[in-house]
């Protein structure tokens, strides 16, 4: 495979979670400011860093069920292949010039409806996209409710991310979270149509129901927080959209933050930075979650609703802003305008520390690898 002349991938990588820390704090405010990513893509970005780039073999996880919406088999006799696999994902944090290695595919199996389509973006001819249903959830009422198959917290889980631990290179730390936040496997659950009508028919109803996953997580991330190296917490949880809230601001404060909340102060208890992905227009929750849930971080940036050099002006003295170019540029923009563009984020949002920078979202199959590439460059350049 061919490429640019790009700093990447480092040969003689030097990753320095304490400085990334530091910055993200506040502590460091001038320099080169840190890399951050919140998911990418296996088989357009990482698959040809780890196979052509970096000569490694490739290795698939064995996701049972359909993408997006599967789990990492983690029986027995997958394990090997699982731990070829995550040497992997290590490799390729550790070579892209990250100062971790983050995971976030692991989840509690919540199950839900699906609308499944087939994907015809860049990779596998054969895979899938999947939606959430929003017309009709799991559960209804209080008869689904009690038939509804709640999942454990099982060991299984956590093996992953004690490999991690076990292995990471000298200078990396850990970031981890439950795959999916508190609101988004309530609007699986319910669907977001049955939710909306439930929180006016039957309030009581939704209020068990978040309780219930929200008491999970919270013995999911009692088990989490027991490893070693983990540097922050950064779960996901979609609060919103281009125009507002999914649901109404009072809705989110008293269904889900108090839960957030919860999860942050147990991260906190173990000085572990709780960072939060939350798409869409936050504005009239952004003080709840600096405030009352102490996020240390924010991500999850849209030019067109929510641009990250706006909420470095108006938050950025309070918290860190994770990433900010947004992914629609990062898709279409010719090579020299990206880079100005990306140069010019990093000028405003480096300033006084509290930023890292990295994709306004994830890094989806359809950003060409190239790029992905060109932003990295500019960060590690600057």
């Amino acid at each position: 495979m061919k490429m640019g002349n790009y700093k990447v991938p480092l040969t003689e990588p030097k990753p320095n979670i304490k400085r990334f820390l530091d910055y993200i704090k506040g502590n460091i405010q001038s320099g080169k400011p840190p890399l951050i990513e919140y998911i990418l893509d296996d088989y357009t970005i990482k698959k040809p860093v780890i196979k052509d780039l970096l000569g490694r073999e490739w290795v698939d996880p064995k996701v049972i069920g359909e993408p997006l919406e599967g789990w990492i088999d983690l029986s027995r006799q997958n394990k090997d292949n699982v731990t070829r696999w995550v040497d992997n994902e290590i490799a390729f944090w550790q070579s892209m010039g990250y100062d971790f290695v983050f995971e976030t595919l692991i989840s509690m199996d919540f199950p839900s409806k699906s609308r499944i389509t087939r994907d015809t973006g860049p990779g596998p001819r054969n895979r899938d996209r999947v939606w959430a249903e929003t017309k009709e959830g799991m559960i209804s009422n209080w008869e689904d409710y009690e038939k509804y198959p709640w999942p454990q917290v099982e060991e299984d889980l956590f093996f992953i991310w004690e490999y991690i631990s076990d292995n990471l290179p000298e200078g990396m730390g850990l970031i981890a979270a439950h795959g999916g936040g508190l609101l988004e496997i309530l609007t699986k659950i319910l669907s977001y149509e049955g939710l909306c009508k439930k929180i006016f028919d039957d309030y009581k109803l939704v209020q068990e129901v978040a309780d219930k996953i929200g008491g999970l997580m919270e013995r999911f991330y009692i088990r989490l927080l027991e490893i070693d190296n983990i540097a922050a917490i950064f779960p996901g949880d979609d609060m919103g959209y281009n125009m507002g809230t999914l649901i109404s601001p009072e809705d989110i404060r008293r269904l889900v933050l108090p839960w957030h909340k919860r999860y942050s102060e147990m991260a906190h208890e173990k000085n572990i930075l709780y960072f939060l992905h939350s798409c869409g227009d936050l504005n009239k929750i952004m003080e709840d979650l600096i405030d009352y849930v102490n996020i240390d971080g924010k991500h999850s940036f849209h030019d067109e609703s929510s641009p990250v050099i706006e909420s470095k002006e108006l938050y950025g003295s309070r918290i860190a802003l994770l990433g900010g170019a947004d992914i629609d540029k990062l898709a279409r923009f010719e090579h020299d305008k990206l880079r100005k563009y990306v140069r010019n984020i990093i000028d405003f949002c480096s300033v006084k520390g509290r930023f890292a920078i990295g994709s306004g979202n994830s890094i989806p199959n359809y950003i060409p690898l190239e790029n992905y590439f060109i932003m990295i460059d500019e960060a590690l350049k600057y």
